[in-house]
């Protein structure tokens, strides 16, 4: 109780305000009329939606700003969010860099993907626990912020920029997907800006979004992902070999998190030369982002949440460990990392 309190006065305290409105401030002086700015996201509802508020705080102070993923945006939810809200989202290959000279990283840090470590970035805001070194002009990490949209309506508001009704959306849309509807990682932040974007949203849009979930071609990596399950009835592993899209494994670890019993749940794929482990707990004395970083981190990128994590390791990488890149290879090697009989 009396770290909810803390957390409360913290965020009505005239001091904390000031202090908030100093690091905005902060954050816009990097900027001037004559800059093209990059805004750089590895694609989720959190980092779409944080990325949607900086291009708004930084209209008509910037030269340009275009919105770069770093990935492909396959899930379903999320491909909904982008169209129906009409998000501007262009792929890393289309964006030419190098024609920008500003960026900025929202909703994650270089060390969580490989193809963020080649960017010099100007701001970093982000609600993950900080990683490695960082170095950039801003920095303002909050790993007690479910998250990151929380941080940007903070920036929004002080910034005396009310949010239109779709970039209220996608921020609303953004902590219910971060924080599982306020069942994991929440604060009272979250809570606070949360119910200041909830009067500016359009829930009918919201909802044609949350719904946007499977198609039917999609069911049958559920059939096949229960009919390799193994590990205990609290336990659950499965390997789904090479898939569309990782965000098939989220969505197969977040099923196997339903059963009663289940504490953890691990969902494995490859991806585009890439191996993709998603963890999942129940968050109970668990830490599923430790986890990940303790087992995976010396090989590729790890990290998350105490509910909710991933790691990724290139093919490559495996192979100069002499470990081997076939289904059954993979599937040793994630089971007796985390394991698993």
């Amino acid at each position: 109780m009396a770290k909810n309190r803390s957390r409360t006065q913290r965020c009505k305290d005239p001091d904390h305000r000031k202090s908030r409105m100093e690091n905005v401030s902060a954050f816009l002086k990097l900027f001037s009329g004559t800059d093209t700015v990059l805004i750089v996201v590895n694609p989720d509802p959190d980092s779409i939606a944080s990325a949607f508020a900086v291009k708004r705080l930084l209209w008509k102070r910037v030269k340009k700003s275009v919105i770069c993923s770093v990935g492909e945006i396959l899930r379903l939810q999320n491909r909904a969010m982008v169209n129906l809200l009409k998000i501007p989202v262009v792929g890393i290959d289309r964006a030419s860099p190098h024609t920008f000279n500003r960026f900025v990283l929202v909703d994650s840090q270089p060390d969580h993907a490989e193809r963020l470590a080649g960017f010099n970035f100007d701001a970093i805001i982000d609600h993950h626990p900080k990683g490695g070194t960082l170095k950039a002009g801003h920095i303002d990490i909050r790993p007690e912020y479910g998250a990151t949209a929380s941080i940007l309506i903070e920036y929004l508001r002080e910034a005396g920029i009310r949010p239109s009704a779709k970039l209220a959306t996608a921020l609303l849309y953004a902590i219910k997907t971060d924080t599982d509807n306020f069942e994991r990682d929440a604060s009272v932040a979250d809570i606070e800006q949360f119910r200041y974007v909830f009067q500016y949203a359009n829930m009918h849009v919201l909802r044609k979004i949350e719904n946007s979930d499977l198609k039917e071609s999609d069911l049958r990596y559920f059939q096949n992902a229960l009919e390799r399950r193994v590990g205990t009835k609290k336990r659950a592993y499965a390997h789904r070999g090479k898939v569309s899209s990782p965000d098939i494994c989220v969505q197969i670890a977040d099923f196997f998190m339903r059963v009663y019993e289940m504490t953890w749940s691990f969902v494995s794929g490859v991806h585009e030369n890439t191996l993709v482990i998603i963890l999942r707990s129940d968050g109970y004395r668990k830490d599923a982002g430790k986890l990940a970083k303790r087992v995976f981190g010396s090989i590729g990128t790890a990290g998350g949440h105490r509910g909710a994590a991933r790691a990724e390791i290139s093919l490559d990488a495996l192979r100069q460990r002499k470990i081997g890149t076939r289904s059954t290879d993979i599937q040793r090697f994630v089971r007796k990392r985390l394991r698993i009989g």
